[in-house]
């Protein structure tokens, strides 16, 4: 097995959301622990491993250090910017994944359809969610933030936040012990939460998943994709339109994350990457 790092949602290195990507050689994949091992090792808030099915049709198994998910976005868009550079992977190609199978489009630029997005619940009293960020109150709200709390998923469930500007959500300070009890609570993945400006961009987000050992992710396709069919359903987009959302701010790694949503309610989301190193797991060769 090779590994490789590389940052999705930038075309520079040090950018993005950084994924590791295994390419495995064999037609079966490692045993569960194994891989929860090697993402712990490689402390990215998600691992890929990645098996060739035929021409075009991969499987993609996805580990944060602490547990296997169903989905992972950028490392999706990662896997298969990786797979198009080493020449594997080109044109529309399909990707299996416990969350469903994907369509891709694998080329300099990845685009990925999601899971057909749905609204699992609407929180009637998040009043412990703005808590758990550190916001007392939400009143006097402009546009957004009176949009409802709601779980959707296009593919993993996430806490949909919408907060009043994009001041209040750079200056958060989360409780990450609450927001683990919380996303425990509505089973879901991750706080995301957002913020409208008027600088060009769709909205300002940042994502907190601490339930999964991951504090606050740089870029998230999946919840950008919810987002994306959240702020459709709350009358804030059309019924097609292409939106760009900037992440990771806060943690001086911005990325932009381009979507789109069709009349028919699919979205899908793109992005490019750069190959930031590549190596082998010399201890499992001696084995």
């Amino acid at each position: 097995m090779n590994y490789f790092i590389v940052d999705a949602f930038t075309d520079k290195p040090f950018g993005g959301n950084t994924a590791g990507v295994v390419l495995l050689d064999s037609d079966s994949f490692p045993e569960d622990e194994l891989m929860l091992k090697i993402a712990a090792e490689l402390r990215y808030s998600e691992t890929a491993f990645v098996r060739c099915d035929g021409e075009k049709e991969f499987t993609i198994r996805y580990f944060t250090p602490k547990a296997e998910v169903d989905l992972c976005g950028h490392a999706t868009i990662a896997s298969f910017f990786l797979l198009h550079k080493k020449g594997l992977a080109s044109g529309q190609c399909l990707c299996h994944t416990k969350a469903g199978d994907l369509t891709i489009e694998a080329n300099d630029k990845v685009l990925m359809q999601m899971a057909k997005p749905l609204t699992v619940a609407t929180v009637e009293n998040p009043d412990d969610i703005y808590r758990a960020l550190g916001i007392t109150t939400v009143n006097s709200k402009p546009s957004t933030v009176n949009y409802p709390v709601q779980i959707v998923s296009a593919g993993l469930p996430d806490l949909m936040i919408p907060l009043p500007d994009v001041t209040t959500l750079q200056s958060l300070q989360p409780d990450m012990d609450a927001i683990a009890a919380i996303t425990k609570k509505y089973d879901a993945v991750s706080f995301h939460v957002f913020a409208c400006g008027e600088d060009g961009y769709t909205a300002h987000v940042r994502d907190f998943a601490p339930l999964y050992d991951i504090p606050e992710e740089s870029a998230t396709g999946t919840a950008n994709a919810s987002l994306t069919y959240y702020l459709q359903q709350n009358g804030h987009l059309g019924a097609e339109t292409d939106c760009t959302f900037i992440q990771g701010e806060a943690m001086g790694r911005p990325s932009v994350i381009a979507t789109q949503i069709q009349s028919n309610g699919n979205v899908f989301v793109g992005g490019t990457a750069a190959i930031v190193a590549e190596g082998s797991f010399s201890c499992l060769c001696r084995e």
